[in-house]
């Protein structure tokens, strides 16, 4: 039998349900693979106690023929979602100790749906970065590895896609700002999938940028991330974000016939400098849709070009205010103090020690962009400009169009310390693809497509119309099917 940490969401719940294999032996697959695999910096905090406890709670669920799709599968929980009694840090050192007394909404609607959680997975500090190389717990490596550099295996939800792609879990929650899902897993050969703002709950989970963040699964395949995501979508009172729609049979939705759809190609992402892998992927990619019965159009989004500024000023801008909270005084980290120092000496003690510099980077930028005088000159303007890129895919989608192709990343996956360092603005426009989905509040999935020169993975994302997930899932099912990836990395760890 195939390794059972290397089996698919649904290929898992069709041997739980015909008795083949148990929960308990899929949670202790997955928790030795987690042991046996330090070298990839994956997994911050492991949890086999909870894991075996809810494995056994789902064997019984299973036997009693009460099993929702994700009963009894391990997944495992980036270190964002706060998680009951379990360390939840974001990665970060300011939240050192904080073990939450309460269930972030979706990591307890996984729960009720009967899977198990393996532990808590590596991210960068607070969701800020593109290559979790600013994680308190040190970097994530990527599983797919090139003469014998060690690669990033992209960010923020780096640790989440080195788990999925090294088959440590069978999934795992990720979170999506900029690109944080999408990005990390066409680094790695996965599929991340970025829902519509609202479809999932934002509650319990540490904010970074609060109108941008959007929860969504990272899974092996397109099947699998609609099985995860009806799990996990659906309205929260808790959460005045929260979309009070019904939430769709997504995974009855995968027929993968796109005969008539109308797949967009924007004429923006052509991007000067793109390297000609990129550039052929994404042809091959429109040439696979149409072969399945689509038609390709040229479309245009005119503000794209203001996105990337725009973004890296509302963000941080959200990013400060968030972050403000973080003072040492109720929970996590605190700083030290020498005799003498008063309550101001412990705040700046405290979020001097305990941020990192990516974190202290984002919240002076954001704290600039809001001040008195430049409110106006910068926060403002951005805001407006979100409007417009929100009215470009409004127009293409009102013309007819129901998807849109783009590639997912401007590059394969790049190696650890190449750019963190160097240039910051470097490692942002690794999010030129992405951002512009999140700052308009739209779906997105990247799902592999092929392997460039040197072997890595590299991902085509699609962008959807609001709420049309299902959709989505089926544009992306049919290229998944055409593309025909099945490489997985060679192991090393």
């Amino acid at each position: 039998m195939t390794d059972l940490n290397a089996l698919t969401i649904a290929e898992a719940r069709d041997k739980l349900r015909a008795g083949e294999v148990t929960s308990v032996a899929l949670a202790e697959a997955c928790l030795s693979a987690m042991e046996g695999a330090g070298a990839l910096g994956a997994v911050a905090h492991m949890t086999p106690e909870i894991a075996l406890e809810r494995a056994r709670a789902a064997d019984a669920r299973l036997a009693a023929g009460e099993a929702p799709a994700m009963c009894g599968v391990p997944v495992g929980i980036k270190d964002l979602f706060c998680t009951e009694g379990v360390a939840s840090q974001a990665a970060s050192r300011i939240l050192d100790g904080f073990r939450p007394e309460y269930e972030s909404t979706v990591t307890a609607r996984l729960r009720e749906a009967g899977a198990v959680m393996l532990g808590k997975l590596n991210m960068d500090e607070f969701a800020m970065g593109s290559s979790n190389e600013t994680s308190v717990y040190g970097p994530a490596v990527n599983p797919w590895k090139v003469d014998e550099r060690e690669l990033t295996p992209g960010g923020s939800s780096g640790g989440s896609a080195a788990a999925v792609a090294a088959d440590l879990c069978l999934a795992a929650t990720g979170t999506d700002t900029g690109g944080s899902i999408r990005q990390p897993a066409a680094f790695t050969g996965i599929v991340g999938l970025k829902p519509t703002y609202g479809r999932c709950s934002r509650w319990g989970i540490v904010a970074f940028a609060s109108s941008l963040d959007q929860a969504g699964p990272m899974t092996k395949t397109v099947r699998d991330a609609a099985i995860m995501l009806q799990a996990m979508a659906g309205h929260d009172p808790k959460d005045s974000t929260s979309a009070e729609r019904a939430v769709p049979d997504f995974e009855a939705m995968l027929t993968g016939d796109v005969k008539g759809k109308v797949i967009g190609i924007p004429r923006e992402y052509r991007m000067e400098g793109m390297p000609e892998e990129i550039e052929a992927l994404w042809a091959r990619g429109a040439e696979m849709l149409r072969d399945a019965g689509a038609e390709v159009r040229d479309i245009t989004l005119p503000h794209t070009k203001y996105a990337l500024p725009a973004y890296y000023v509302i963000a941080p801008a959200e990013a400060s205010s968030n972050l403000a909270r973080y003072d040492g005084v109720r929970y996590g980290y605190r700083a030290r103090l020498a005799q003498g120092d008063g309550i101001v000496d412990m705040y700046e003690k405290t979020r001097a020690e305990g941020f990192g510099a990516e974190v202290k980077r984002r919240v002076m930028v954001g704290t600039y962009v809001l001040s008195a005088g430049f409110y106006d000159a910068y926060y403002n303007r951005a805001r407006k400009v979100r409007t417009l890129i929100k009215r470009d895919f409004e127009q293409v989608f009102d013309a007819g169009v129901d998807a849109i192709l783009t590639p997912a990343t401007p590059s394969a996956a790049f190696g650890i310390g190449e750019m963190a360092e160097a240039d910051p603005v470097q490692m942002y426009l690794n999010d030129v693809f992405t951002v512009t989905v999140n700052l308009a509040g739209l779906p997105g999935i990247s799902v592999p497509a092929g392997l460039d020169s040197k072997g890595l993975p590299l991902g085509l994302q699609l962008i959807g119309r609001p709420w049309e997930e299902g959709e989505l899932l089926n544009a992306a099912f049919a290229l998944e099917r055409a593309a025909g990836f099945v490489a997985k990395p060679s192991k090393w760890w």
